[in-house]
């Protein structure tokens, strides 16, 4: 069994790693993926280039700062969203983000230094472990488009590392997934030749249902990328989680006994997971990230949620600001065209 835990990235969460590990060295121990990329945007947001853009540059400024902030934007969807596991997409996804952050630049490293020096900081340590670096090597969808990857020496000490950790003290195991079946994942023999194999161009696919079907000739790297690539990369399914509590049960308003609280959570939090799955059948998607008040994860789960967190459906049909992903409804929402008069609640990201 693989175990897994994913704090932020508190100083005592930090502490508590280090008496894990020393305690438990089988269990992974990652960062939350949304809490980092929260603070990478957050230390963007700071530098003065995008501070003060109240100039006469304004508007250039706004351009550039949403070229730069998109490709974040898109990785911070994919982990704080439950349409798939993020693990096996979150290493790679930001590594496209760097590229289109420095192609925003227009590849001039002395104009895009100090936001990739900003990245780097929030990503180093966290974002970037033997076992967000493991997932991304036994994702197809990245090591089938370049096979470069396997000659990189941090993927193959990241790889080795993490087999030793999973295959914990069954040497046995780990010569046979790292001597011989990750050479065939390597050299697509067997059944990862076929042609079926190949067939991943959708971003959609599972890697893990990828794994259980094309990995039946090398069953302990199998067993091993099936877990590793079923994982989240962020604890916002448990900040969710801890919402549906805080909505149901207070101190100022009852004294619920746990057995009943639990019941309570479990079917208000699966009654709005189904009636969120439904808009998303009718392709009226709703998009976590351009909720006009806080999260609409929170917002769906506190009492009178619905009503207090605007939910912004996205319009197919509705025209876009020229060279961006982004309505121009919600530009101007930005702007102050369409502000609210009451007070607003605290977003998940604070510039």
């Amino acid at each position: 069994m693989l175990g897994q835990v994913v704090t932020d990235n508190a100083s005592n969460n930090m502490g508590a790693k280090k008496l894990l590990l020393e305690k438990r060295p089988q269990i992974f121990w990652t960062s939350c993926a949304a809490h980092t990329i929260n603070l990478m945007l957050q230390g963007i947001g700071k530098l003065p280039r995008f501070r003060k853009v109240i100039d006469q540059a304004f508007w250039k400024d706004v351009k550039l700062m949403l070229a730069v902030f998109e490709p974040l934007v898109k990785v911070l969807r994919l982990v704080d969203g439950d349409v798939k596991p993020s693990m096996g997409f979150l290493y790679g996804e930001l590594l496209k983000a760097k590229r289109e952050i420095k192609e925003a630049f227009g590849n001039v490293e002395s104009r895009f230094k100090d936001v990739m020096t900003v990245i780097e900081k929030k990503m180093n340590g966290r974002l970037d472990s033997p076992l967000h670096l493991t997932a991304f090597l036994l994702n197809p969808h990245y090591s089938y488009a370049n096979p470069s990857i396997f000659d990189e020496p941090k993927m193959n000490e990241a790889f080795i590392s993490c087999v030793e950790q999973f295959y914990y003290h069954d040497e046995d195991q780990q010569e046979q997934t790292a001597n011989f079946e990750l050479k065939k994942f390597q050299n697509r023999e067997g059944p990862f030749s076929k042609k079926l194999a190949r067939t991943f161009q959708n971003y959609d696919y599972n890697p893990a249902s990828w794994w259980q079907l094309y990995g039946t000739e090398t069953p302990a790297l199998q067993k091993m990328a099936t877990r590793i690539l079923s994982l989240t990369s962020s604890s916002s399914g448990c900040e969710r989680n801890w919402s549906g509590f805080e909505g149901i049960h207070t101190k100022k308003r009852n004294r619920l006994t746990t057995t009943r609280l639990n019941k309570l959570v479990y079917i208000q939090f699966n009654n709005r997971l189904m009636n969120n799955r439904e808009k998303i059948k009718s392709k009226k998607i709703t998009d976590v990230l351009l909720s006009s008040d806080t999260t609409e994860a929170q917002g769906f789960l506190q009492e009178g949620g619905d009503d207090c967190a605007q939910v912004v459906f996205r319009d197919e049909e509705e025209d876009e600001m020229e060279g961006t992903w982004i309505p121009w409804s919600v530009i101007g929402e930005a702007v102050g065209a369409e502000e609210q008069l009451e007070p607003r609640r605290s977003a998940r990201v604070r510039l």
